[in-house]
């Protein structure tokens, strides 16, 4: 598994990807490319807007900025007009929102993972209140 400060590429996702479905890469490398390419050319064809909202991870959005005829070159001190445009944003999801937060001191770890529905196979149900509790 690559380091947590490495940058992930669509080969890493494939390889994610064929990992969970049990395919091989070759096989899931074109459905990642797909998904990404539809999502960047949904982006490309806002017409000035869109939003892609993508439940449990996250809401991708292209937003107009507004026109400024008044910012200021800060070399020249020339008052210059700058045209309006689009912008991308992503808002992440609940869940994902959720663990980016924690604090990276109590950031889960692999061995403590947490699903949706609770601990990960393996780990104790056990709280730290309820340690205290007994």
């Amino acid at each position: 598994m690559p380091d947590a400060s490495s940058t992930q590429t669509r080969k890493d996702v494939a390889r994610r990807v064929a990992e969970s479905m049990g395919e091989p890469v070759y096989k899931a490398e074109p459905w990642v490319r797909a998904v990404i390419d539809a999502i960047r050319d949904i982006m490309i064809d806002a017409d000035p807007e869109v939003r892609i909202e993508l439940r449990d991870f996250g809401v991708f959005e292209v937003k107009k900025t507004k026109a400024r005829p008044k910012a200021r070159n800060p070399r020249t001190n020339q008052t210059i007009f700058v045209p309006g445009r689009r912008k991308t944003h992503f808002r992440p999801g609940k869940r994902l929102r959720e663990v980016l937060q924690t604090p990276l001191s109590e950031s889960p770890s692999e061995s403590t993972r947490r699903t949706p529905d609770g601990p990960v196979s393996g780990d104790s149900a056990q709280t730290p209140d309820a340690s205290e509790a007994s």
